[in-house]
């Protein structure tokens, strides 16, 4: 199925909706995550079932006997009121108390979720268009999901914006997640860092499924999210168990207060913390301004991370620009501990058009390792300049596509240490850095190659002008005598 076909079957779907009364786009979202995971439940029941006659070993079910009239196939193609009841009075109830585990984050935002679809009609139209969905596709069923997400067109109260999943797939590739690591992500939205490390790990490490500890750690320890949005947050727990997380550690917490007491715990941050926010000084955790006396979330997160992470623990964050060059004392001493204190790695500038149609921000992501001993030495830099993207509004599919190339040179960047400073990536030392006061700007660094150009001596280049000024004249001499 392609592209197109998957979003106009969204689209259709998402009508449907809308014309029912549901506008607002989380509350959309919200809804049919909800039909979208009870669809998920009986094709991994049915996935159960087949594997059951392959090993000829009885599997745990979904399920129970007396409620199989609750699964997709078996109320899919009831009459809408029938197919109503069933869904309002007992799938629903069912899906909430699913996890006996009154303390999972599953529970906890399960316990207020509302089905609120109106009216039979628009439930059995909505669960037909649903059913036509490759949901069994991983891949397919994040496009769906992200192609969903891209409809919440504002951003946060606090400037933050939906990261793109090519983007966060980049991030996660870069950072290759092990089966051993403890992965957070403090700002996490809808948790699409932490769906995608999932998804990663289930590519390169499927062996950690075979292992009893390190199953039982990648489903209930190994991924951490937070937010202040409880939407947001039923949204990120049903994200992570739609991608078969049976338990992640997502909750509501204020990840910069003195509230958050998560320090030196964990091997992986991925984050696009938000951009544009202040906080006042009360709010903030005193061992956070002790790194950079600021008001900016975009620095405090950055503060946080390092305070978060365990030595020896990895970071990749998008940052705004501003954090790379800005001239305020907080902003120098956030780079100047990244710098002196830390291993910082590497920045990849990333073109403003990235954050379209949302925002035209110019980012970058920065990757560090938290040492608290120092280790920074050459960092490597590179200039993104196509993403796969147009970088207009429309965010059209292009050719062009600086991804596959920023992670194979990054992962083989040493064997690059004497490049130029024309091409994309180059390193720059330490020293140059922290002379140029800590600046980690590409623009500071990278030489731009410029062309010679010869023209023609000004008497030619005006002896042309007036021969065209004459065809133009007797053009419009003959053009009037036909008239």
């Amino acid at each position: 199925m392609t592209t197109s076909e998957l979003r106009n079957k969204v689209d259709r779907i998402w009508g449907y909706m809308w014309a029912g009364g549901i506008t607002n786009p989380l509350t959309v979202i919200e809804q049919l995550t909800y039909l979208m995971f009870i669809k998920s439940l009986d094709d991994r029941e049915t996935e159960n079932e087949a594997e059951e006659v392959v090993l000829q070993v009885k599997l745990p079910r979904i399920f129970p006997e007396d409620k199989q009239h609750l699964r997709w196939r078996n109320f899919k193609d009831l009459d809408a009121q029938s197919m109503y009841e069933i869904v309002q009075q007992e799938v629903f109830p069912f899906i909430k108390e699913l996890n006996g585990d009154k303390t999972s984050a599953y529970s906890k935002y399960m316990k207020d979720a509302m089905f609120i679809i109106p009216e039979p009609m628009m439930l059995e139209k909505v669960v037909t268009g649903i059913s036509e969905l490759p949901l069994k596709d991983r891949d397919l069923k994040g496009d769906i999901y992200e192609y969903m997400l891209g409809k919440i067109q504002a951003s946060g109260q606090n400037g933050q914006f939906r990261t793109p999943r090519h983007i966060i797939k980049m991030m996660v590739e870069l950072m290759e997640p092990e089966p051993e690591d403890l992965i957070c992500d403090p700002a996490c939205g809808t948790a699409g860092f932490l769906v995608a490390a999932s998804e990663y790990l289930m590519d390169k490490h499927k062996e950690l499924l075979y292992d009893k500890a390190q199953k039982k750690h990648y489903l209930t320890r190994m991924f951490s999210g937070f937010d202040t949005d409880q939407t947001m947050l039923r949204i990120a727990a049903m994200n992570m168990m739609l991608h078969n997380v049976e338990q992640p550690n997502i909750h509501y917490k204020d990840s910069l207060s003195s509230q958050n007491t998560d320090r030196s715990k964990y091997s992986l941050i991925l984050a696009n913390p938000p951009f544009t926010g202040s906080l006042d000084y009360e709010g903030v955790a005193s061992d956070l301004l002790a790194i950079s006396k600021t008001k900016k979330t975009e620095l405090l997160f950055m503060g946080l991370f390092i305070k978060a992470l365990r030595v020896g623990g990895r970071c990749a964050s998008i940052v705004p620009d501003g954090v790379l060059f800005g001239s305020s004392r907080a902003h120098k001493n956030i780079r100047k501990e990244l710098v002196e204190n830390q291993n910082l790695i590497g920045i990849i500038s990333m073109p403003s058009g990235v954050f379209k149609p949302y925002a035209g921000v110019s980012t970058a992501v920065l990757i560090f390792m938290k040492t608290d001993a120092g280790g920074t030495s050459d960092v490597w830099f590179y200039d993104m300049e196509a993403d796969g993207f147009s970088l207009d509004d429309k965010r059209s599919e292009i050719e062009e596509n600086d991804i596959p190339d920023i992670i194979a040179r990054y992962k083989n960047r040493e064997n690059e240490k004497d490049n130029d400073r024309k091409g994309k990536c180059f390193f720059v030392s330490k020293k140059e850095i922290v002379d140029n006061g800590y600046d980690l700007s590409i623009n500071r660094y990278k030489e731009i190659e410029y062309e010679k150009v010869e023209y023609a001596p000004p008497e030619e280049i005006l002896d042309e002008i007036i021969g065209l000024e004459e065809e133009i004249t007797k053009s419009l001499q003959e053009l009037r005598g036909m008239v």
